[in-house]
């Protein structure tokens, strides 16, 4: 995603609702100088790459997130690790990146994905389903 269509998503992800270009056009003046059209083909643009839906309102569309910012970021993350020659290396650069906050996020993440099951140091826990039992 470009810079320009980076900007127009970001209004609509924060927004969280049907946008008009003519909404989109007038928060993105308030930072630079920029055409109705520009926005108009910007939104157009994301329509046909299919990160916005679009529904006729009068003489114009309204505009809508087809998914969330996370899963687009996931889906960059994802992209980028699917193309390295090295995916364990790959990911030891990317944790070393990251801030302790990050790393945190993470450890949450990876927590919330193992489920249940299991704790931090990997054990299952005691009277699991696994293990057909309870206390």
């Amino acid at each position: 995603m470009g810079e320009l269509e980076d900007a127009v998503m970001t209004r609509v992800w924060k927004w969280n609702r049907p946008v008009t270009v003519r909404e989109v056009l007038e928060d993105l003046q308030r930072e630079r100088s920029i055409a109705y059209t520009t926005v108009m083909t910007v939104l157009d643009n994301l329509h046909q790459k299919g990160w916005v839906r679009r529904e006729a309102e009068g003489r114009a569309y309204r505009y809508e997130a087809v998914s969330t910012r996370a899963a687009y970021a996931a889906a960059l993350m994802n992209d980028a690790w699917s193309q390295s020659d090295n995916p364990a290396a790959a990911l030891v650069a990317f944790f070393g990146m990251m801030s302790d906050e990050q790393r945190q996020a993470l450890r949450d993440a990876v927590r919330i994905v193992q489920g249940p099951e299991t704790t931090d140091t990997g054990a299952e826990n005691p009277g699991s389903a696994q293990d057909g039992g309870g206390r």
